[in-house]
């Protein structure tokens, strides 16, 4: 509210404004800024430059969301400065501009704001005269026609005719956003009632419209009320949709994230296999080096012996009672031969049945990945079967539309003996109508032009007392300005005496500014009681220009009235004539309703359509992740079938390596028993 203060300020500087005193106490009173975001002025007097200001200040995105400007005697120029300022405003969303008589130049002002300004949510304009200008209003429309951010506009008493609502209707046809409108107590009548019925049927966004006072006839009203209940419909039925595609599709992610993490958890697995199967490489690879080593020092042991053969030849002779001994020594080693053989055939063994449970682990895997799939072929039928259960409630409501069908013509049958029947009595009752009427409209005249009498001497006598009230504000303000005049010349003097008798007299000095600060309070306390009487002026001022609203009013309401009584007259007389046209409109409403359900119905028709291609593109997703997976099982298997035979290859050469070299050293043990 502060820097409010401070830009109102350099605005009233630079715009060379004289007010801003009183405009600020007005800012600053507790009835005028409720809070940091509303500014309410209602009730108070606000002039051209204030609106200038206003609108200056509304232009710099001031910090206020809400503004209330009703019964504030708006000027149309003033109305004008405002809304331009309101039109580049990107925080306001609430104005309310009731009982300012706004007319031609601010209906138009207020269409060019609509057009220009994206942020406005609720206008109130109650108690204007936007209707009595053809043209002003026409560019009223066009602005809200045109706006694409206003939900709730008050229009109530701006007498608006039945050309007004054709031009409001024709802007209800084009705008989307709209969902609240209150016309009450207005002139629309029957031409304009049909006009807002033709609307209604293109319009799809609006929910609530009061129409009461307008002397539109029961059954358009009727309606109208079944086309808002209809769009209530609607958007309820947009909103469950739309909760539904969200159900839906959060529950086809969480089948996309459960499948993902089937094929994280399956690459996790087959990840693991691939480091057993390493790590199984790696010590038959550490195994094979360990053997490859002994090989090297049996060949060793084994050039040794062949060199002690070469010297023992001569001693063979004595040797062949050892060998006996190295026959049993070779029995040993094939002995050992075989242990061996049996440990590698072990270890070969074991390897298949890891590699038999890690394949049976995989085939349950996908036996669950297949029972899933069976899942969600339920889930589809079951959608299925509830798509041919709307179906048939649908069959059921086309029928339903043929009987009310069937029941309408008999109604018409009826209603047209019933309209011959009241012709004959509304002839009988017309004519007893009219003279009762004619009296009594020569009574309300004689009435009406007493109390128009009356209200105008008293306009007269408020007149007189607001000029004297100004006078004695005027005379106060010159009053206050001498004395503060007066008062600055004696502290003036009081300060050149205490200057010049600082220096002698300590003591006297300080009794003399004693009396001079005594002065200063009851100067303040004379310039605080001045303040007061002032407030108190102006809260005279305002409750007189109060009453002054409310006499309007009373004159207005008298009007209206008085052109009610005349319309009641009118409609009365043509009641007769206009039934049959309205139990056509009645029918052609029960029309455009049942055009509205077969609308429902193709909606629905449509959306289930597009369930169904939704739930079969995600079938078919799944199953070309399924087939996927199942392709890189096989592409697995492939691999740890090759692993298996590279690991046989090398078995069998370690096999014939050991077989060859036993079979190629028969005396490689003779070394132990020499």
């Amino acid at each position: 509210m502060e820097d409010f203060r401070r830009s109102y300020l350099r605005l009233c500087k630079e715009g060379g404004i004289d007010t801003q005193e009183s405009v600020l106490a007005q800012l600053h009173d507790t009835r005028t800024v409720t809070g940091s975001c509303r500014l309410d002025l209602r009730g108070q007097s606000i002039t051209v430059d204030t609106c200038s200001v206003l609108g200056r200040v509304l232009q710099n995105d001031a910090v206020f969301t809400e503004i209330l400007l009703s019964d504030c005697m708006l000027s149309e120029e003033g109305v004008k400065l405002l809304l331009n300022g309101l039109c580049s405003n990107t925080t306001v969303k609430v104005l309310d501009l009731k009982g300012n008589n706004m007319r031609g130049t601010g209906s138009e002002a207020l269409g060019q704001m609509l057009v220009r300004n994206k942020i406005l949510r609720r206008l109130v304009l109650e108690w204007n005269a936007l209707g009595m200008w053809e043209e002003g209003f026409a560019v009223f429309c066009e602005g809200l026609a045109s706006n694409t951010s206003l939900s709730q506009l008050d229009l109530r008493n701006n007498q608006i005719n039945h050309q007004g609502a054709a031009e409001l209707c024709l802007a209800l046809k084009r705008n989307s956003t709209l969902q609240e409108l209150d016309l009450r107590w207005n002139n629309i009548g029957l031409l304009g009632g049909r006009s807002v019925l033709e609307a209604m049927q293109q319009n799809r966004a609006l929910i609530k419209l009061e129409m009461a006072g307008n002397n539109i006839p029961s059954d358009t009203l009727r309606a109208i009320e079944q086309s808002m209940n209809h769009n209530a419909d609607r958007q309820s039925t947009l909103r469950e949709s739309r909760s539904r595609t969200q159900v839906l599709s959060k529950e086809i992610q969480l089948l996309k994230d459960e499948k993902s993490r089937q094929f994280l958890s399956m690459m996790e697995t087959i990840d693991r296999q691939k480091d057993e199967m390493g790590r199984s490489s790696r010590n038959s690879s550490i195994r094979l080096g360990q053997l490859q080593g002994v090989l090297s020092e049996q060949k060793s042991s084994v050039n040794s012996l062949t060199a002690k053969l070469q010297m023992t030849e001569a001693a063979l002779a004595l040797s062949e009672q050892k060998a006996h001994d190295l026959g049993e020594l070779l029995t040993r080693v094939k002995m050992e031969k075989a242990e061996l053989r049996d440990r590698q055939s072990r270890e070969i063994k074991k390897g298949q049945e890891d590699s038999a449970l890690q394949e049976a682990k995989l085939l349950k895997e996908v036996n669950s990945l297949s029972e899933k799939n069976l899942q969600l072929r339920n889930k589809l039928e079951e959608t299925e079967r509830r798509c041919k259960t709307q179906q048939e409630q649908i069959f059921e409501l086309k029928q339903e539309l043929t009987n009310t069908t069937a029941e309408l013509k008999l109604r018409l049958a009826q209603t047209e003996e019933r309209l011959e029947m009241e012709k004959r009595r509304s002839k009988q009752a017309l004519e007893d109508m009219d003279s009762l009427r004619q009296k009594e409209v020569d009574h309300l005249t004689r009435h009406q032009e007493e109390s128009e009498r009356a209200l105008q001497e008293r306009i007269l006598k408020l007149e007189g007392q607001r000029i004297q009230l100004e006078e004695e504000l005027s005379r106060v303000k010159a009053s206050l300005v001498t004395e503060r005049a007066q008062a600055e010349e004696e502290l003036g003097k009081v300060r050149a005496q205490v200057r010049l008798e600082e220096q002698q007299h300590l003591t006297s000095l300080e009794e003399k500014l004693r009396a001079v600060r005594q002065s200063r309070d009851e100067s303040q306390n004379h310039c605080t009681h001045q303040k007061q009487t002032i407030a108190e002026l102006h809260a005279k001022v305002g409750q007189q220009s109060i009453e002054m609203d409310t006499l309007r009013r009373r004159i207005d309401e008298l009007q209206q009235d008085l052109a009610g009584k005349e319309q009641v007259k009118v409609a009365e007389v043509t009641r007769v004539r206009v039934e049959l046209q309205e139990q056509i409109g009645h029918l052609q409403a029960e029309r455009t309703a049942q055009g509205g359900l077969k609308e429902k119905i193709a909606a629905l028709e449509r959306e289930m359509k597009v369930l169904s291609a939704a739930h079969r593109e995600a079938l078919l997703d799944k199953e070309s992740e399924i087939s996927s997976l199942l392709e890189r099982l096989r592409i697995r298997e492939g691999e740890i079938q090759r692993i298996r035979e590279d690991e046989a290859q090398r078995a069998s050469f370690l096999q014939n390596a050991i077989l060859t070299y036993v079979q190629g050293s028969p005396l490689a043990h003779f070394s132990p028993k020499k």
